[in-house]
């Protein structure tokens, strides 16, 4: 398979094709299974749900309080809003599977 990135990155449409080469679904119906998933995701996260991906990932909505901050630059002290961010959490075997495969790269060096 070939590299969408030229950074070595995973990007969608190599998910798509991961999707093709092992499913057996068509490019079109690859690319909108994946598309469904994505959107399933962002619409639980837009409505204010966590989601949980076991043996994956955590995607984790967590509220800050207004407080108060200074520019750097100026000096100038400003106010900054409440908010909602998101945080990702990998699971314990995604870290170690990442752990382990750097350790496995490394060593073949």
């Amino acid at each position: 398979m070939k590299k969408a990135d030229s950074n070595g990155t995973l990007v969608k449409a190599d998910i798509v094709d991961l999707v093709y080469g092992k499913v057996g679904f068509t490019r079109q119906e690859a690319a909108e299974a994946v598309d469904i998933l994505f959107e399933e995701i962002k619409s639980r996260l837009a409505q204010g749900e966590n989601v949980r991906i076991s043996r994956f990932a955590s995607f984790i909505l967590r509220k800050k309080n207004a407080r108060n901050a200074r520019n750097p630059k100026t000096g100038e002290s400003i106010r900054i809003n409440p908010r909602t961010v998101l945080t990702f959490k990998p699971s314990k075997q995604l870290l170690a599977s990442t752990n382990q495969d750097s350790h496995e790269n490394s060593s073949n060096s």
